[in-house]
């Protein structure tokens, strides 16, 4: 699926995937890695 990104958690390889632009995955995974993610 060209301009898309699966992601998954990382704990759970066989588990769901949201399937995302990859802009917007991109956006995610720049947002975690800055700490702005809610972690409970």
């Amino acid at each position: 699926m060209p301009g898309l990104i699966a992601i998954r958690d990382s704990k759970d390889p066989d588990g769901p995937r949201i399937i995302l632009p990859a802009e917007t995955a991109k956006a995610v995974a720049a947002a975690i890695k800055a700490g702005l993610h809610v972690h409970e």
